[in-house]
């Protein structure tokens, strides 16, 4: 996931945490559009924000299969570009502003579990500008989560990337995204999270401007950490223990100002989205939010205003079916509104 750091005037609600009960619930929520099927597999989403127009921005999807590929799709669900022949791809997050050949060039990252790679493209055009190897030495390869770190201090970019299996400690490394040849790699500079043992970590998130790494450990709960290497590998938190039917899955952030706003994570066998405040998440889930996903694991949300549709910015969830659903970010502050007590 990735947070894009445009401002925007947001109102921010006293909030009070209650749990909802399954008959609380109220009915799903409908998408607002429903992109074009791809041939496969959705996966795992990003938004790139159009900086001439924010109207015009895209979303990238991952197709994930032995011969899959990354898709990019207007706002109105339409396939507008690919790039097949990935053998793979699971998880694609973006940044903006890497200096590359000496010119500002917007990236996505997308991991390809079949290769252990991570490959790198430019935006909005999808060309390859790169691409490293990771858990190299490691037998427990396999990437599939995958979301960058800007730090805002010093500009450097990282790549954080999960995979399959791994050990109880060590089970993500960080990479931090340097130009060689022309090309973007990476470089190993930290490995760390702790890891339940009992499924797989697969969605990681990064809070660029509070500095948080956040990643789901499916059937335990959501970690915590330090988005910079320089700040160490303690544990800050663990949360939303006992909140999941199953799997804990895909993690969005949704800032409403520099240090508030909700973090939603994909309740994905029961087809809800749980909701903790991003300034606390360990004061508990606050709302509980149907969906009309099935099954998602990727999801991704922004809070620009992108135009008459999504004047508060989307939410953008895989879901079976080959297909994303993109959510007015309206109908999910209203239910946020009307269930938080």
């Amino acid at each position: 996931m990735k947070k894009v750091n445009y401002s925007i005037a947001l109102s921010v609600l006293p909030f009070v945490v209650s749990c909802v009960g399954q008959s609380q619930l109220g009915k799903k929520l409908e998408p607002t559009v429903v992109t074009e099927t791809v041939m496969y597999d959705t996966d795992d989403p990003a938004i790139w924000i159009n900086p001439q127009d924010a109207s015009q921005s895209i979303i990238i999807g991952t197709d994930k299969d032995t011969n899959g590929g990354l898709y990019a799709f207007n706002l109105d669900g339409k396939i507008i570009n690919k790039v097949l022949g990935l053998k793979r791809p699971n998880n694609v997050d973006i940044e903006y502003e890497f200096e590359l050949n000496g010119q500002k060039t917007d990236i996505a990252a997308t991991t390809e579990r079949e290769t252990n790679k991570v490959k790198l493209y430019s935006l909005p055009d999808l060309k390859e500008v790169g691409e490293f190897s990771v858990f190299d030495g490691e037998t427990e390869r396999g990437p599939m989560g995958i979301s960058i770190y800007k730090n805002p201090k010093t500009g450097e970019i990282f790549a954080i990337v999960g995979r399959k299996s791994g050990p109880n400690d060590g089970y993500l490394w960080q990479y931090k995204l340097i130009e060689k040849d022309g090309k973007i790699t990476g470089k190993v500079v930290r490995k760390f999270g702790k890891y339940s043992g009992l499924k797989e970590i697969e969605s990681i998130a990064v809070d660029d401007e509070m500095g948080y790494i956040y990643y789901s450990d499916e059937m335990f709960g959501v970690h915590q950490y330090y988005a910079d290497p320089k700040k160490g590998n303690e544990e800050l938190a663990v949360f939303g223990k006992g909140d999941f039917t199953s799997d804990v899955e895909g993690i969005s952030i949704y800032p409403t100002s520099a240090n508030t706003g909700y973090i939603l994570v994909s309740n994905q066998q029961k087809d809800t989205f749980n909701v903790y405040l991003r300034e606390n998440p360990t004061k508990g889930r606050i709302v509980e939010i149907p969906v009309s996903t099935k099954e998602s694991d990727g999801s991704e949300v922004t809070n620009v205003n992108l135009g008459a549709k999504f004047p508060k910015g989307v939410f953008v969830a895989m879901s079976n079916g080959k297909v994303f659903h993109l959510y007015d970010w309206r109908m999910l502050e209203e239910r946020i509104k009307t269930n938080m007590k």
